[in-house]
Parts: structure tokens; sequence; C-alpha cells
């Protein structure tokens, strides 16, 4: 499938909402800031200034642990903008319950997104007391591993298909100067990695009981032992990965520095922007070669209540606009994640987005900590894994323990 010009394709087939404002300055805050998530975002606001509004660009660097407090100050301190982002999940729950945030409901069923929203839990992430306060706008999933064909091809080893061979290559890998798996410092990718490798290893049904039925005695039992023993290895595999920015991990991939990273889908953009050719360049292991799933994350976009009315309708035009098919497409493509809608075309999706449609149609799909855990709990995490990452004397047993105690006082 060739993509037309978004906005050409968006004027001619989008009807917008009755009652739209045109012209107006609209603010949207976000924290996509590399390569990838930059040209993703820009297709939202080509598509929004298609309408005759304009898109403000609030970007801001530092990845969500970094925006989230900026976007929620000024949210709660009156000084909000048109719209902003936030994972699926609960990091926007107090906002809602305070009445800070914009009621989508009328629009939702005027456009039946109910019908359009696949899988329906993304809808749901969105619903408080039946209503629907934001629009979900990708499936993000961070069951990925993506792996440098090059750089294994000059260790002398073949491309792993699991965490294992990754593992039993990371001598080879050593030996010919590559860094086995590349990693960022910051801790929200610390707690990442290893909570993918809690699905790969002791599968999805541990990960849930410990995440969702916060079970202090299956976060403290044999299986979770394993994962902590592959967090060891990977704290030993990614020492001498010395970035902070995740997609600087990544792009020690692309430049075949790393042999491989655990990242979510985003890191996909990453290769595009690049250039790079999936199942040639790269190649991608969902499950890290175990547990082919797709954890049902994303991306969601909120829109604080304000008084201006020419402001409130630019914000149903938004709205509106990040859920037609044409901007469904286009950002999706570039950002690397899967669409909501179930009724578009991706006939133009590479490989790795193809395995992960798959996964997604076979429904072999599950919650993940966004959804499942509050923002206190899940920094607790960070900081203990970010305290692992940096300390070798810290044992693996050690770190279940602390992390077993975590989750049996989470809420």
């Amino acid at each position: 499938m060739r993509i037309r010009s978004l906005a050409a394709a968006f004027a001619a087939s989008v009807a917008l909402p009755v009652g739209a404002a045109q012209a107006t300055d609209l603010e949207v805050t976000h924290w996509w800031t590399s390569g990838g998530e930059a040209a993703a975002v820009a297709e939202f606001a080509r598509a929004f200034d298609a309408t005759g509004n304009k898109w403000v660009d609030g970007a801001i660097a530092g990845a969500g642990d970094t925006a989230r407090p900026i976007m929620i100050s000024r949210i709660t301190g009156g000084d909000p903008m048109g719209a902003t982002q936030f994972n699926h999940g609960r990091q926007s729950q107090e906002l809602v319950e305070a009445g800070l945030m914009r009621d989508l409901t009328d629009l939702a069923q005027k456009e039946n997104w109910t019908g359009l929203v696949n899988p329906p839990t993304l809808l749901d992430n969105c619903t408080l007391d039946g209503k629907i306060y934001c629009v979900p706008v990708n499936i993000h999933s961070w069951q990925w591993m993506w792996l440098s064909n090059k750089a294994f091809e000059e260790a002398g080893v073949p491309v792993p298909t699991s965490w294992a061979e990754l593992v039993a290559a990371g001598p080879a890998l050593e030996a010919a100067g590559k860094v086995p798996l590349a990693m960022g410092k910051q801790p929200w990718q610390q707690h990442g990695a290893v909570d993918v490798l809690m699905v790969a290893i002791a599968g999805p049904e541990n990960f849930l009981q410990v995440y969702k039925d916060k079970n202090a005695e299956v976060a403290a039992g044999p299986e979770i032992a394993a994962v902590f023993k592959a967090a060891d290895d990977a704290r030993k595999l990614s020492a001498k990965s010395n970035v902070q920015n995740w997609n600087e991990a990544t792009s020690m991939v692309i430049n075949d520095q790393a042999g491989a990273q655990i990242m979510g889908d985003w890191a996909q953009g990453e290769f595009q922007v690049a250039g790079e050719v999936a199942g040639t360049d790269y190649t991608c292991l969902p499950g890290l070669g175990m547990h082919e799933v797709i954890s049902t994350g994303g991306d969601a976009f909120y829109f604080p209540l304000v008084d201006d009315p020419e402001v409130s309708a630019a914000q149903e035009t938004l709205a509106h606009v990040m859920l037609s098919p044409e901007a469904q497409v286009a950002f999706n493509l570039k950002k690397g994640s899967l669409p909501v809608r179930g009724d578009v075309d991706l006939a133009a999706a590479n490989d790795c987005m193809k395995k992960g449609l798959e996964i997604l149609a076979a429904g072999k799909i599950m919650q993940w900590t966004d959804e499942l855990i509050t923002p206190n709990t899940n920094q607790e995490i960070n900081d203990l894994m970010s305290e692992f990452f940096s300390t070798p004397s810290i044992t693996p047993e050690d770190a279940q323990a602390r992390f077993a105690a975590i989750i049996g006082s989470a809420d």
C-alpha cells in the first residue's frame, strides 16, 4: 500500500465533528523526541493542521518519567495544555477523579469507538464510572528483542532465536568487541527489560499473578527466581552499555556495536528512520523467542477541561483525527506500534509489524504493568532495578526478596 499525503487523504475522506472550530491553536504535550517518535507525531500534527487548526508542539524531553510530573503539575496548577499524552492505565486516574479531564463519551458514542477500538481493554482503560476520558492511539508492547544481524555475523555466531541463545552468544560477541546487550541506564528501561524476562521465562500466568493479583508468594517463588537469574545475566551482558537513553541503546544495535536490545516495539521507528530493513539488517523476537504475546499497553491522549469554547471544539477535532483511519495508519507505521482500529489497511507493514499483527489476531494478548500497578509501586520497582543493575554485589536472591516485599505491599 502506498500512503497518500495525509493532509489530502484527511481532507478527502474524513468528516469533521459538527461545530468544529477552525484556526485554533492547540498545545499538545508529549514525550516523543527520538527520531522515530518525532516522525510519527508529525503525522498527527499534519492531520490536525489539515483541519484548519494549528498543532502547537509541546514535546518534553526525557521520556515519560520526566514528562508526566510536568504535565500533571501544569494541569493541577491551572495552566492546562490542550491535549496531553499518557500511557494506558492508571497514570491519569487521579486527574480524572478530580474533574480536571474532559469527558469524551458523547463523541465516542457518536463515532462508535467501542466498535472500532481493538482490543476493547484499551477503551476500558480510558473509562471511569462508565464515562470515556481519553483517546487510545496505538498498541505498544514491551515484548520484543531487537538483534543486529551483522553483529552476530562478525562475531561468528548465528543470530539467536531465544534469550538463552543470546546469553550463550555473549562471550563471542564480547570477543568481537561488541556489547552483547544494549541497555540505557534509566530505571524504567531496566524495569521493563526484567518484566519482559518475567513473561518469557516464568510465563504470562505467573506475571499476572505477581502484578495483577499482587501475589507475594509467587513473587518470592522458584519461577520468579529464574527470572532474577536471567536479570543477573542481563546485568552482566549490558555492563559495558554506557548510554543513558533508550534510543541511544537502539542506535548501538543499528550501528552493529551491540548484539541485542530488549525494548518495546517503539524501537522499530528508529530502525526505519535509519533505513534498516527488517529481516535483512535486523531481527525481531517477540516474547524473546519463548512466549509470543502482545502486551496491550500503549499511548492515549487526554484533554484537560477548559472554559474556552474554541479550544474545546479543537480538542474534539483532534480526538476525531487521532482515530481516523488515515492518521492511524500513518502514525503507527512510523511509530512501530500497532493501530487501535481493526479495520485499517496495513499492507505496508514490515516483517516485524506483521509478526505483531499475527500475534494480536491470534488473541495472544495480556495486560501490562501500566494497567496493573500504581505509579507509586512502579517507582519502587524502578528504584530497585536501578540499584540492582548498578550494584553487582546485590545478589539475584536479595533483589527477588525485595521485589516480593514490594509486591506484597502494593495496592
